[in-house]
């Protein structure tokens, strides 16, 4: 009797098992999927801005659980020196709005810049000044669903290259030869991204801490946003996963270093050692993979994932001038 009670037991207790880890698969996966949405929508609510963690402790689980909405990126910064504003429109007629500045001397050529996730174009107006300075006109580009521009859902760089493409004809038609591509962060990673989708050519790029992937990306965030408890690896795979589902792409092909296997003009590549977002090994990896054999990585050793003109201007100076004349035909 002892042997047939003990086996019917033993499938009893292997369906309670399945049935626990049933219910924290599709939890989990309810989890990813609200988080893939809620890091590619942004909402015009300006008291998520302002929004300080709770402390209710249901509150913040159910936060961690579903994760944080982000408020649309508002210019509050405006440039000193004198920008039109510049319309582009996308191939679904999403409004990209962008500023266009002169150089004060006789320009040299044009640097078109791009800002990171979450940020906007009047967070690298310091970068635009010193371009100016080194005697370029300026084009800085807010991308879909950031800053002015037009769109509520950012796919995170992979859609954002058609932007690059755009503000890339517009300073083309004026007749400019000299176009260099500059993109910190995501924008790094679009820059890299449009060269290789639509085969641009500029005279050269620079490409400041650009993140190794999609996967990788989502994986700093939990580890630097404070969205504890979440393990890194699954965390990213499954968000990854999801954002493909919802916004109709293939997220884990999302990889600069395959971008950057299509990257044959000159290159500059900067990055902050105590980057926290962006590790040394997507770094290397993106570097090894660009094409050109006209490269170079500089290396800010007390830089974090920052602005590396404010880190350290007078290296950032000398590093991103040498780099242009060389290149200015």
């Amino acid at each position: 009797m002892e042997k047939d009670k003990f086996k019917f037991k033993i499938p009893s207790f292997l369906r309670w098992i399945g049935w626990v880890l049933i219910v924290q698969f599709i939890l989990i996966n309810i989890s990813a999927a609200l988080y893939a949405y809620k890091l590619t929508h942004v909402y015009n609510d300006p008291a998520l801005r302002n929004s300080k963690p709770s402390k209710n402790i249901l509150v913040k689980t159910w936060r961690l659980f579903t994760g944080p909405r982000q408020a649309k990126s508002v210019i509050t910064e405006t440039p000193t020196f004198l920008v039109d504003t510049v319309t582009l429109k996308t191939g679904k007629g999403i409004v990209i709005d962008a500023w266009y500045g002169k150089t004060d001397s006789v320009s040299k050529g044009t640097v078109i810049l791009f800002h990171g996730i979450t940020a906007n174009k009047g967070m690298i107006i310091n970068e635009a000044a010193e371009f100016r300075y080194q005697g370029y006109n300026v084009m800085l580009v807010d991308y879909r669903a950031h800053g002015n521009s037009g769109g509520q859902t950012t796919t995170i760089g992979i859609r954002e290259s058609e932007e690059v493409k755009l503000a890339y004809d517009y300073v083309a038609g004026k007749g400019e030869k000299n176009i260099f591509l500059w993109g910190n962060s995501m924008g790094a990673v679009v820059v890299t991204k449009a060269i290789a989708d639509y085969d641009l050519k500029p005279a050269g790029v620079i490409l400041e801490m650009p993140f190794g992937s999609l996967q990788a990306h989502l994986r700093a965030r939990a580890r630097a946003l404070g969205f504890q408890g979440l393990p890194e690896k699954p965390f990213g795979f499954l968000v990854t996963w999801w954002m493909g589902v919802e916004r109709g792409f293939n997220g884990f092909k999302h990889q600069t270093a395959s971008y950057a296997k299509k990257v044959n003009c000159p290159v500059l590549m900067q990055w902050g050692a105590g980057d926290n977002y962006v590790r040394q090994d997507e770094t290397d990896k993106v570097f090894n993979a660009i094409t050109s054999t006209n490269k170079k990585l500089i290396v800010y050793d007390r830089a974090r994932h920052e602005s590396l003109v404010q880190n350290d201007p007078v290296k950032w100076r000398i590093e991103t001038e040498r780099f242009l004349m060389a290149n200015t035909k």
